[in-house]
């Protein structure tokens, strides 16, 4: 069972590339869905500007997925980004790849 609070811990991990803050500190997390059953974990998500660089809300949609699908229980993480000009495709591109590979190279 995937707990709430770990799942937080994570996210407020994920740093906005832009601003060099938690993306918890600036309230950008709308919603966490857990699946239990299934291990699929939901985060909606959005960010401080409808036209942030598609680059830095790529990032930010990739760290999401990456860091919550590395804890125990979690087979699946879908992300669903709103408000942002690109969302749709940054939501397909996230959503398709599994989360090593959603994640940027460092």
């Amino acid at each position: 069972m995937v707990e709430k609070t770990a799942i937080v811990k994570e996210l407020a991990q994920v740093v906005d590339p832009e601003v060099g803050v938690p993306i918890t500190e600036m309230d950008l997390i709308d919603d966490i869905g857990i699946d239990d059953t299934t291990g699929i974990i939901s985060i909606g998500f959005h960010l401080t500007a409808p036209f942030c660089p598609p680059m830095f809300a790529l990032e930010i949609a990739q760290d999401i997925k990456k860091r919550v699908g590395s804890l125990e229980g979690v087979k699946e993480v879908k992300i669903s980004m709103t408000g942002h000009f690109m969302a749709d495709e940054i939501n397909r591109r996230v959503n398709s790849a599994p989360a090593a590979a959603a994640a940027p190279s460092t």
